[in-house]
């Protein structure tokens, strides 16, 4: 989970690099990594039983969110600051940690309000140094709220998903969905749709959609909403990371607490699992 937000921190750069739209980059993404999951999906469902077509519509549907949240999130960052799009699109952190609780039907525990509570200071040190609210950013800020929405829409389906299904299936049947909606959108808005320099959608498909999603519908197999929630927390450190080493970019005392309250947070958001999976297991 942890690399897998590694690599998503490295998207939007490979966005700015790009000479196309924002949407059409999008497009690049998931088209050029359509083929290959399909290749990997098809190899990894050999031998299991067919999900079902209500499970594939659910994984359908939620490709369809997570264009309408690359389409808002990159429409965002053009019309807001990057630390207002960041912020807001690290919405979905919260969200779907609160769908985690609802999935459970239980109260979060006292050390687990915490740990929310701490990440989300962290997060806000970590974009309170250019952070600021304007009327000629409302728009953007709006978009990036909705990408968090709809990101969250996505993960919901995806998890459900994924108590059944393969994970690369699950990826592919999502990216698939998802690529010719955001095609129409691109040439809708009257973007450049066709690169001149391949390069930076290459990268972008390859490192946020093959790796980076592609690891992040495995461990979600295998962690809680809540966990997998709060790891979302580490994209800004990784893209301060990157922001520094492309950029030159100065990191703050800020950022580095803000760094070590997230990194805490997902600690402590362990603890309590940690604990009856010990506890389980001396009963057994």
């Amino acid at each position: 989970m942890l690399l897998a937000n590694l690599f998503l921190a490295a998207g939007p750069w490979f966005v700015r690099l790009a000479d196309v739209g924002p949407v059409a980059a999008a497009f690049w993404r998931l088209g050029l990594a359509v083929p290959i999951l399909a290749l990997v999906a098809v190899r990894q469902s050999r031998g299991r039983p067919f999900p079902g077509w209500g499970l594939i519509a659910l994984v359908a549907l939620g490709g369809l969110f997570f264009a309408a949240d690359l389409a808002a999130w990159h429409g965002g960052i053009l019309r807001t600051k990057l630390a207002n799009a960041t912020l807001f699109g690290n919405f979905a952190s919260f969200l779907f940690a609160i769908y985690g609780f609802l999935l459970l039907r239980t109260m979060p525990r006292p050390a687990q309000l915490f740990a929310l509570a701490i990440a989300a200071a962290g997060a806000a040190l970590l974009l309170g140094g250019s952070y600021a609210l304007s009327a000629a950013g409302l728009t953007g800020d709006l978009l990036a709220l909705l990408a968090g929405l709809f990101y969250t829409l996505y993960l919901i389906a995806i998890d459900r998903a994924r108590q059944a299904m393969r994970p690369w299936p699950v990826l592919a049947i999502a990216t698939a969905a998802g690529t010719f909606p955001l095609l129409l959108l691109a040439v809708a808005l009257g973007e450049t749709v066709m690169p001149q320099d391949w390069a930076p959608v290459i990268l972008l498909s390859i490192s946020s959609q093959l790796i980076g999603q592609g690891l992040l519908v495995y461990a979600m197999g295998h962690l809680s909403p809540v966990v997998v929630g709060l790891c979302f927390l580490t994209q800004p450190i990784a893209a301060a990371m990157i922001g520094w080493a492309a950029y030159g970019e100065r990191l703050s005392a800020g950022d580095g607490i803000g760094a070590l309250l997230v990194c805490v947070a997902l600690v402590l958001i362990r603890l309590p699992v940690r604990k009856l999976a010990t506890s389980g297991g001396a009963a057994h």
